[in-house]
């Protein structure tokens, strides 16, 4: 691995990046060997037209590497910035067992000042750590009851206790396909 420590970021940022923005990449550096081949003909032929036109290109495709460049690394930090936050985010929601998503944010926010500038990723961020708990809890608690419904429902099939526990819990109606899905697991049927 290289010492250079921006050339490191740039490449953990280009492996991390998406196939078109690699292919994007790519691209104008071929362009930028074809330019250089074209130069070096017309420096050798001595026209300089073509070596006026081919310069002006080469500069061009030194200009789109560099925002290619940057745009790549701007990416890269916005996805470690919000991996890093959401990590932070859930550690605090779930110490705090708070559920009050504007006091979260701003005790966050008085706990982490140097976050102060991303109150609206903070937001957006919290609304979806507390909606993946609240799912996790719902999972949690349909698990423990189907449980107990298919201990009491033995010689029902999958289908019949999915509609059955439906019927005695219409509140998980929407969460059919996870119910279904439990009870394969719970009757160990592949």
């Amino acid at each position: 691995m290289p010492r250079c420590g921006r050339l490191r970021t740039f490449i953990q940022g280009y492996n991390q990046s998406q196939r078109a923005q690699k292919l994007s990449f790519l691209v104008p550096f071929f362009i930028l060997i074809l330019e250089i081949i074209l130069l070096t003909h017309a420096i050798i032929e001595y026209q300089i037209f073509v070596i006026l036109l081919t310069s002006i290109l080469l500069i061009i495709s030194f200009v789109e590497i560099i925002l290619v460049t940057r745009e790549m690394h701007k990416e890269y930090l916005q996805s470690n910035f919000d991996r890093i936050l959401t990590i932070k985010l859930d550690d605090f929601i779930t110490e705090k067992k708070e559920k009050n998503v504007k006091k979260i944010v701003s005790d966050f926010i008085e706990k982490h000042p140097d976050y102060y500038s991303y109150r609206n990723e903070i937001y957006r961020t919290t609304c979806q750590i507390l909606e993946t708990h609240k799912e996790e809890t719902i999972e949690k608690e349909i698990s423990e009851k189907l449980n107990n419904f298919i201990k009491r429902n033995k010689k029902l099939n999958v289908d019949e206790i999915v509609e059955n526990f439906v019927k005695k819990y219409p509140k998980y109606k929407r969460y059919r396909a996870e119910i279904y899905e439990i009870t394969c697991k719970v009757l160990d049927i592949s």
